[in-house]
């Protein structure tokens, strides 16, 4: 798609939501799927003058309807396929970009540009909240800004680089993805799948083959692509990550330059940014860099007063980029974005970040970790008490409680409940009731019947009395039956292998054995490979035990014979049979 191409779509669409009333601070909600479609619906809400609310179309329909309602988003972006998952969400008007394109289309009135000042809603973009529920973050153009600017000069964008546009579509760098790119002139490539944003050599080489100048790359997928070998003629020059703690230094030799960033999404993506180089023997962890442009930060302590250099306190950020604040929660509002005392500028603010750290005397910033209880799970921030909450809705169960457990590269929710007199919910039965309603990174690993939750002196839950969570998988079935044919052996030595496990049960639930959405695209990939057969997540997902799993490759296979000649055929049954 062509930037003519993006504009022209652009205007007509942004013509078409004018006509259903979008204007100045109006929120539109987008779910759409990763497509040309997502960026055209994205900038023709700002041509109309509304601000975007990214909805991912993998979160149950219940969270979905909760956000959008929440936001009070009057008109939802869609495509037809997805609108099963609206129906709770009773917005006044639903447009679905491939039935409603004629309509769209018969749009012909010149677009007059609306007028954007720097204080206008950009985007909303929803977190995991302590209270139960999701909290919208809102950012406008002058926090963006701020991102844009900094990112162009940083890095030298010029029309001459190609973008990667990886990120989960509702996780706020997405939104870095885009927009300084596309100011720039640069290309973007965003048709990647799954199999390829999931897989670290699948990306590199994916990365390799499409001239990819400039990345951003979560941190447990960095990691290992940081320790891997590229070719001579890589073009990548930056490779950009963030969203979890960095453990490991880049190789030596490596043909880009690695940069670790810190930001919450109250303060539009990156707040700290610095170069990571390679460290034969290095004794900490990498730092998070320094403040990005106009960007002071703060190491308080619990007077807000700064702390010495080298000691522990609390992040606070400061700048243009500190978003406006919670939608719909001034409370909340107040109590984490406040009024900065350290700049002599009307109305400067400084957001609470409750995350630790240390100034060392380069200016480098350490990260230390939480204050509070939040977790940080696969790159995504999790709120416990949120989880604990739907549990708790479940018919079988009398109150919850959730902590994280396991190290910071991963990191996992452990689930404790008591249950109603008479009951005893198996812990696939409530990971699937939360299935309905989370997104799978928010599903706890592990579940523990209790008869009571511990409670301190005040009356309040303690954590710390809580048994210790094992990092020992849970399993769907507490007695072990063996693999059976040859297909299942191979299947469960995939996922034991995958797992890092002794022995894998042939009734076992992928899921409850630790598995998610990351490594399960992994399994996917190598079993796909093993086999020769066209396997999805949704494949995964649907089955979810390796016994299930192994009859549905046989289904595949047979399906694959049948249009095969019989001697490719004998072949293929020989080649399975073996082990090879």
């Amino acid at each position: 798609m062509t930037y003519g191409e993006l504009n022209a779509c652009a205007d007509r669409l942004a013509g078409y939501l004018r006509t259903l009333g979008v204007r100045t601070e109006v929120p539109v909600a987008i779910c759409l799927e990763r497509s040309f479609d997502y960026v055209v619906a994205a900038l023709a809400t700002w041509k109309a003058g509304g601000a975007y609310l990214p909805v991912d179309p993998s979160w149950p329909a219940e969270r979905r309807a909760s956000i959008v309602a929440d936001a009070g988003a009057p008109v939802v972006l869609t495509r037809s396929t997805l609108l099963a998952g609206f129906s709770a969400t009773q917005p006044r008007v639903t447009v679905c970009l491939d039935t409603d394109a004629e309509a769209i289309a018969r749009v012909h009135a010149p677009l007059e540009p609306v007028q954007t000042s720097r204080d206008q809603l950009a985007y909303i973009s929803y977190t995991s909240g302590s209270t139960g529920t999701p909290k919208g973050v809102e950012v406008t153009h002058g926090n963006l800004l701020n991102l844009v600017f900094w990112h162009r000069r940083a890095f030298g964008i010029t029309a001459q680089d190609r973008a990667s546009h990886l990120a989960g579509l509702a996780f706020d760098a997405a939104v870095w993805e885009l927009w300084p790119h596309l100011s720039a002139g640069a290309a973007i490539a965003i048709l990647a799948d799954d199999s390829v944003r999931m897989s670290p050599p699948h990306l590199r080489d994916w990365m390799v083959r499409e001239r990819i100048t400039v990345a951003f790359v979560p941190t447990t997928l960095a990691e290992p692509m940081i320790a891997m070998s590229w070719p001579a003629h890589t073009e990548l020059r930056y490779m950009l990550t963030g969203s979890d703690a960095l453990h490991r230094y880049p190789i030596q030799g490596l043909p880009f330059t690695l940069v670790n960033n810190y930001g919450p999404t109250e303060c539009a993506v990156v707040a700290t940014s610095g170069v990571i180089t390679p460290a034969e023997q290095a004794s900490a962890l990498p730092c998070i860099g320094t403040g990005i442009a106009n960007t002071p930060i703060y190491i308080l302590d619990e007077n807000l007063q700064p702390v010495p250099p080298g000691q522990t306190g609390e992040i606070f950020i400061g700048g243009p980029n500190v978003g406006r604040g919670y939608r719909n929660q001034p409370e909340l509002t107040a109590r984490r974005f406040l009024s900065d005392p350290f700049r002599p500028i009307p109305g400067a603010r400084m957001y609470r970040s409750g995350d630790l750290g240390a100034m060392l005397p380069t200016g480098q910033i350490q990260f230390h970790g939480r204050a509070d209880n939040q977790q940080k799970i696969r790159g995504h921030r999790v709120e416990p008490d949120e989880v604990a909450s739907v549990l708790a809705r479940h018919p079988s169960i009398c109150s919850a409680a959730v902590t994280g457990y396991g190290d910071v590269a991963d990191r996992r929710l452990a689930a404790y409940f008591v249950s109603n007199e008479g009951s005893q919910p198996k812990p696939a039965e409530l990971r699937e009731f939360l299935a309905a309603r989370l997104p799978d990174y928010m599903i706890p690993s592990m579940f523990m019947r209790l008869d009571a939750l511990p409670l301190n002196s005040s009356g309040k839950l303690d954590r710390a009395a809580l048994p210790a969570a094992s990092m020992e998988p849970e399993r769907g079935h507490s007695d072990y039956r063996a693999p059976e044919t040859p297909i299942e052996h191979q299947v469960a030595a995939i996922v034991s292998e995958l797992l890092q496990l002794p022995r894998v049960s042939r009734d076992d639930n992928f899921f409850l054995l630790g598995g998610h959405s990351l490594l399960g695209t992994q399994l996917v990939l190598r079993m796909g490979d093993r086999f020769g057969v066209e396997l999805t997540l949704r494949h995964l997902f649907q089955a979810q035990t390796v016994a299930k799993l192994a009859a549905e490759i046989e289904r595949l296979i047979v399906a694959r014979l049948e249009s095969m000649a019989e001697e490719e055929a004998a072949e293929l049954l020989t080649l399975l049979e073996s082990g090879r």
